[in-house]
């Protein structure tokens, strides 16, 4: 177990690095993008819901096992609708920028 989470520690710390490095070659332009999904059309209730399980989401994903965290993102980016190497990108900075963001640590 602790292994594995070594493992889990590296590959942050890569990413940190990464996206750090990315960062300095000017990142990803801050432009809005359209949602995969249209909420819009949801009440009220379902979109407090939607937000509610993105950001558990979002404040669980570092304790989330990779091979987890793979599958949800893989999926978050497979919308053909979208460049998926854009959406790729700006879905790891959300994440890296929003790191324990939630109170639920």
């Amino acid at each position: 177990m602790a292994k594995k989470q070594s493992q889990r520690a590296k590959a942050a710390n890569q990413m940190t690095k990464d996206l750090g490095r990315w960062d300095d070659e000017g990142g990803a332009p801050a432009v809005p993008s359209p949602l995969r999904y249209d909420v819009g059309g949801l009440p009220e209730t379902e979109r407090r819901l939607l937000e509610s399980l993105g950001a558990a989401l979002v404040g669980a994903w570092h304790d989330l096992p990779t091979d987890i965290q793979r599958i949800i993102f893989q999926r978050a980016t497979a919308d053909k609708a979208y460049d998926p190497a854009e959406l790729s990108s700006r879905i790891a900075r959300f994440l890296h920028d929003h790191k324990g963001a939630s109170g639920a640590r």
